[in-house]
């Protein structure tokens, strides 16, 4: 800001631009380059919007993009899970699953999808240590308890005694 300040005080010299006009069109500026910067750095509902259009390899683009700028952002990290499901990229679904609740560890979608995970790996004591955890975090998801105990069901307990 520094910087600007001197370029236009040198400005006002040169051109003799009285100090009120400059000051008005310097405040503006830095108005709308702040507005700009704070746009251009959410990319988080214009990669939704393109997750929803089945465009995914655009979208995933502009959740990596938004991670960039916001790196706590959850919300971004589940959708890219989301994406590498569909892409069949298992090792990266977990990794982005993994790391949305690390940030969130109270986010039962991320919960639900890890546990889904850890279903087809048929990882039986990690599945009841994650149903219990989903249990006391369930909102939205509650009804799908069920599913996960009838799917244990079906799980022969590999670490159990």
């Amino acid at each position: 800001m520094k910087v600007w300040y001197t370029t236009l005080m040198r400005l006002l010299k040169m051109i003799n631009i009285k100090k009120y006009k400059l000051i008005i069109f310097f405040s503006i500026f830095c108005v709308l380059i702040t507005n700009l910067n704070s746009e251009e750095k959410n990319f988080f509902n214009q990669a939704k919007q393109k997750f929803e259009e089945k465009k995914l390899e655009e979208s995933k683009f502009l959740f990596q993009r938004n991670i960039v700028y916001n790196p706590k952002d959850a919300k971004s990290y589940i959708y890219l899970a989301k994406i590498f499901n569909e892409q069949k990229n298992d090792g990266e679904k977990e990794k982005n699953l993994n790391t949305a609740l690390l940030l969130d560890p109270t986010n039962e979608d991320a919960m639900f999808m890890i546990i889904n995970i850890e279903l087809d790996k048929s990882n039986y004591s990690k599945v009841k240590e994650l149903k219990t955890n989903f249990k006391k975090i369930c909102k939205n998801l509650c009804n799908k308890i069920q599913n996960i105990e009838d799917s244990l069901k079906d799980i022969e307990p590999k670490n159990e005694s």
